[in-house]
């Protein structure tokens, strides 16, 4: 629908009996068709975002999808890169967010004067981005740290050709919204994106020197066909800011510029975050010094037999637990360390440098400055592991020759229990032959007895006589009975 301009409505007020009221309607209608568009492209936009979602994915064409396919897929699309219309100033402020809830951060951010204050829901993605009056701002959650990125126009009086400009009283954002920001600073930059000419690449690094100065700096020229001028000089100025300039020419995409930008800043922030490692490595370095000179104390102990083995054995399992407690304490950290030193390398090799004779390029400073560090921190863990082997390898000897010494122990045990067996049977074969003769006697009497009986009742008896023929005869009887009754047991054994 076409609405009439400003000459026509002239026209038809200067025809029109009822001018006025016409013009006042005709206005209505327009601010009601400004928020109808404004309307529909919020639609739009949402229609757009459920389109991502799994709700979206037509669940008749493909089998059931799979809970997180969408959102796996939509990781690439997490953290889009920003658009930065040159010239301007980035200022960007990470913080440690140990410690620090999503409630906290978005409380934070509604302190701007955003026309929608974003809600706890908006956070959930650990990103967001905030358009307001002359300004942006990018919000970012990562694992160990939160980013705050603000992107406004570049002051005139920054542009490059100035000397050491003063930045912070130009920034769009309330007063001490920045201090107040939760959390515990790491990194804090103030990156300026100018024009520039790069066709004599040494006159616009003397121009940059000015702007940072007169300080060292380190610069190259970086992207294809070396697009852009980019300087830094590494330095903590008194408002707690390091400052980054990069000079790029007229007609440099925003697209681009926002790649150049995020580059850059990451390349310091993970630099930073990196280096958490090296004061815990040095911190760890006379623990493990004096480990392994007690590691070394305890296996030649154990290789002279100067000490006894339970001694050895409690010292070894003490160290064997102060040393995984400094594993526990400090293995996430070195292995946290490698990895954002990775993305340093490759946010350097994404840059392309080219060198400006006479001039550092970045790669070079962090290849003279941070691999040493970093080497440092890798030879630390390598070192933490090797002493565990090594311990383990100690501990493994002094088991074996304390399971020697128990199977000696335990030999010596079943010789005398040999022995005692051996007696025990010797034993037990002479109070066999006392029994029978124990046996044999009271049978004996008790036949005697019977024998003097009859002979008391008339009987023609002689009892010493029939007494001493049955004597041989009762004696081998008891020896035949006792010699059954043990063969009996033994094959029950």
């Amino acid at each position: 629908m076409e609405w009439p301009n400003q000459q026509q409505l002239k026209l038809i007020a200067d025809n029109t009996p009822y001018a006025t009221f016409y013009m006042c309607l005709v206005t209505v209608l327009i601010r009601i068709n400004d928020g109808i568009i404004k309307i529909i492209e919020k639609l739009t936009y949402f229609s757009i975002r459920m389109r991502s979602s799994t709700s979206f994915i037509p669940h008749n064409l493909l089998p059931p999808a799979d809970l997180q396919r969408a959102l796996l897929h939509n990781v690439v699309h997490a953290r889009p890169s920003q658009r930065i219309h040159v010239p301007a100033l980035v200022v960007y402020v990470a913080v440690f967010n140990d410690g620090v809830t999503l409630e906290k951060e978005c409380e934070h951010l509604r302190c701007l004067p955003c026309q929608e204050a974003p809600v706890i829901g908006d956070l959930q993605n650990n990103f967001l981005r905030l358009r307001l009056q002359n300004y942006t701002l990018r919000w970012e959650r990562h694992t160990e740290f939160t980013s705050y990125t603000l992107v406004q126009h570049l002051p005139e009086v920054a542009q490059l050709g100035a000397t050491d400009p003063e930045l912070h009283s130009f920034l769009a954002l309330p007063e001490g919204w920045l201090a107040a920001i939760p959390g515990r600073t790491f990194a804090a930059i103030k990156l300026a994106m100018v024009h520039g000419e790069l066709d004599h690449p040494e006159e616009a690094l003397e121009l940059a020197r000015k702007w940072f100065g007169e300080n060292a700096v380190v610069a190259s020229l970086i992207g294809r066909n070396s697009h852009s001028l980019a300087v830094t000089d590494f330095m903590l100025r008194d408002s707690g800011f390091e400052r980054i300039l990069v000079v790029a020419p007229k007609g440099t995409s925003e697209s681009r510029a926002g790649r150049v930008s995020q580059r850059l800043l990451e390349i310091e922030t993970y630099r930073l975050v990196a280096l958490r490692g090296l004061p815990a490595a040095k911190q760890i370095s006379p623990e493990l010094s004096n480990a392994e000179q007690q590691l070394a104390d305890i296996t030649a102990q154990l290789e002279s037999k100067a000490a006894s083995e339970q001694g050895l054995l409690d010292r070894i399992i003490s160290l064997a637990v102060r040393l995984e407690r400094a594993t526990v304490e400090h293995t996430y950290r070195f292995s946290a360390t490698q990895a954002y030193n990775k993305i340093v390398t490759q946010r350097i090799a994404e840059l392309r440098e080219s060198a400006i004779p006479g001039t550092q390029t970045i790669g070079e400073f962090m290849g003279r400055r941070l691999s040493p560090a970093i080497a440092t921190v890798g030879a630390t863990a390598q070192r933490m592991v090797s002493l565990s082997e090594r311990i383990s390898q100690t501990s493994a000897l002094l088991r074996t020759r304390i399971d020697m010494l128990t199977e000696a122990q335990n030999q010596q045990l079943l010789e005398k229990l040999t022995r005692g067996q051996e007696l025990q049977l010797r034993l037990q074969s002479t109070v066999e032959g006392l029994s029978i003769a124990a046996i044999s006697y009271y049978v004996i009497s008790l036949l005697l007895y019977v024998v003097k009986a009859g002979k008391a009742a008339g009987l023609p008896m002689h009892p010493e006589l029939i007494i001493g023929v049955m004597v041989p005869i009762i004696i081998g009887t008891v020896w035949y009975i006792t010699r059954r009754i043990h063969n009996k047991f033994f094959k029950l054994d």
